[in-house]
C-alpha cells in the first residue's frame, strides 16, 4: 500500500517520525520498523525531489532506521541446552533506544505546545504601565491625642498652669537715667578739674550705656550754643577737645534755662 505524505515542516527527524508513528495509529512501544523506514525514506525522496534542503540530521536518523531494521531482519539466537534445560538467550530490542528518544521528544513537545499556547492567550492581555494613585487614598485625619490617656492631660493642663502663673509675675525694673542738665554741670565740673580743658574721650569710661553717650553729645552741644566751652579738632578723626571759655568757671550755668 503506497501512502502518499503531504510535506510540511518538522522541527527535526524525530519530529517526522512521531508524525509517521501517530498517522499510521500504532502503538510507539512496538513500531514497525519496515513501514516506518519505508515510509521515512519515501518522505526524504520527495524533499530532494522538489530540491529542498535535506540536513545531515535526517540522513542519520535515516542510517539508524536501516540499521535497526538490518538487526531486525536477523535470525534469532539458537536455544542453548544445559543439563536436560533448555535456555533461550534473551536480546534487547534494537528500537529501545530510538522509543526512549521518542518518549522523550513527545514529551517536551507537548511541554512546548502548552508553553505556545499560554504565549497566544498572554499576547491577549494588554497591559499599562502602572499608575500613582495616591490622590485617589481617602485622607484619613489622624487623632491628635491618640494614645493619651487622662492623666496626660492632667499633667499637661498643670503645667500649662504653672506657665501662666510664672507669667503674671511683674517686674519693675527703674533705670538711673542722668538728665542733660545734670550731664552739663558734671562737664563744666570735670573741665575745672582739668585746668578748663580736656579730651572728650576723658568724659566716658567703659561702663557707659549708649543712653550716657547720647546725653553726654547733647551736654556739649548745650554747652556749645550757651558759649560756655569750644571744641575743635587738630586733625581729621582726631580725638575731640573741649576747652571752656574763661567766663565758665567765674559765671557758672544757668538753671532755668535746661530742663530737660
Amino acid at each position: 500500500m503506497k501512502v502518499t505524505f503531504k510535506l510540511d515542516t518538522f522541527e527535526g527527524p524525530l519530529d517526522l517520525l512521531l508524525h509517521l508513528i501517530d498517522q499510521a495509529e500504532v502503538d510507539i512501544y512496538n513500531i514497525p520498523i519496515k513501514e516506518i523506514t519505508d515510509q521515512y525514506l519515501e518522505y526524504l525522496s520527495q524533499m530532494q525531489e522538489m530540491e529542498l534542503d535535506v540536513t545531515s540530521e535526517f540522513l542519520v536518523m535515516a542510517a539508524t532506521l536501516l540499521s535497526i531494521k538490518s538487526k531486525m531482519l536477523l535470525p534469532k539466537p539458537p536455544v542453548i541446552e544445559m543439563d536436560d534445560m533448555m535456555f533461550e538467550m534473551e536480546e534487547e530490542d534494537p528500537r529501545s533506544e530510538l522509543v526512549q528518544k521518542l518518549i522523550e521528544y513527545r514529551k517536551y513537545k507537548g511541554i512546548a505546545e502548552e508553553l505556545r499556547e499560554k504565549e497566544i492567550e498572554r499576547s491577549l492581555i494588554f497591559s499599562r504601565e502602572p499608575a500613582d494613585l495616591s490622590p485617589y487614598v481617602p485622607v484619613v485625619q489622624e487623632n491628635p491625642v491618640q494614645g493619651l490617656h487622662v492623666a496626660d492631660l492632667l499633667l499637661a493642663f498643670q503645667k500649662a498652669l504653672r506657665k501662666m502663673a510664672s507669667r503674671n509675675v511683674v517686674t519693675k525694673i527703674r533705670r538711673d537715667e542722668v538728665s542733660v542738665k545734670d550731664r552739663m554741670f558734671q562737664v563744666v565740673s570735670v573741665l575745672e578739674q582739668q585746668g578748663g580743658k580736656m579730651m572728650f574721650t576723658r568724659l566716658l569710661s567703659d561702663d557707659f550705656t549708649r543712653e550716657d553717650v547720647v546725653v553726654t553729645f547733647l551736654a556739649l552741644l548745650e554747652l556749645m550754643k550757651v558759649k560756655k566751652i569750644v571744641c575743635f579738632q587738630h586733625r581729621l578723626f582726631d580725638d575731640i577737645v573741649i576747652e571752656a571759655r574763661e567766663e565758665v568757671l567765674l559765671d557758672g550755668l544757668p538753671e532755668d534755662e535746661i530742663n530737660y
